[in-house]
């Protein structure tokens, strides 16, 4: 049976994503060793908290090469919200921080609060989604599909092409993003009740 890693660094949702695997009947581990992340099939990145704080907790063990290495080589990879962010190549969330350089582009503060205030931040809650470019990750996802949002900042994709689906929120906010092998989920689909797990399903079925 195939199985999931889900990388511990100390950053993440980590035990919300597992037990929502275990919930589709997923196998899966939770793990920091790289070693034994590479007996995995396909890896989920979660993450909570600040880009500085995460990108240098992957670095102090080596995790951010290996990540590297492992999408190079064509492997299924999903970051789930803070770890979506950490796909890209730069933050400027404070500060200015790199990125592990997956799919191009930048994560930015979202701006719609600042010009109205019925925009509170951070976005908070259940956000309809829309389709730009199917994939193998969000074929089954339908437009105007609800996942539940926490988040400060966005991911402002390089290319359109690797813009899979966004939400509105006072601007376009990526939702989803991927580029081969490599995905991201803005929202966290462990907290997305059915839609989420359809997602996770999905991400599975493509390992």
């Amino acid at each position: 049976m195939k199985k999931i890693g889900i990388i511990d660094y100390g950053m993440g949702n980590l035990h919300s994503v597992k037990n929502a695997l275990d919930h589709i009947g997923v196998e899966n581990f939770v793990t920091s060793d790289i070693k034994e992340l590479d007996q995995a099939d396909g890896l989920i990145l979660p993450g909570v908290g600040a880009f500085g704080d995460a990108i240098a907790a992957l670095k102090a063990t080596g995790t951010d090469e290996y990540l590297r290495k492992y999408a190079a080589n064509g492997r299924p990879l999903l970051g789930i919200c803070l770890g979506m962010q950490l796909l890209a190549d730069k933050s400027y969330e404070m500060g200015e921080w790199d990125g592990l350089g997956l799919i191009g582009g930048e994560v930015v503060k979202l701006t719609a609060g600042e010009t109205d205030r019925t925009y509170k931040i951070p976005h908070m809650g259940w956000n309809s989604v829309k389709n730009l470019n199917r994939s193998p990750l969000t074929e089954k996802v339908a437009d105007d599909a609800y996942f539940y949002f926490v988040h400060s900042y966005k991911f402002e994709v390089k290319d359109r092409s690797d813009l899979l689906c966004v939400t509105e929120y006072g601007e376009e906010i990526a939702a989803v993003v991927g580029k081969g092998n490599v995905y991201g989920a803005q929202f966290h689909p462990e907290k997305s009740e059915m839609t989420g797990l359809d997602l996770l399903r999905q991400f599975y079925s493509i390992l």
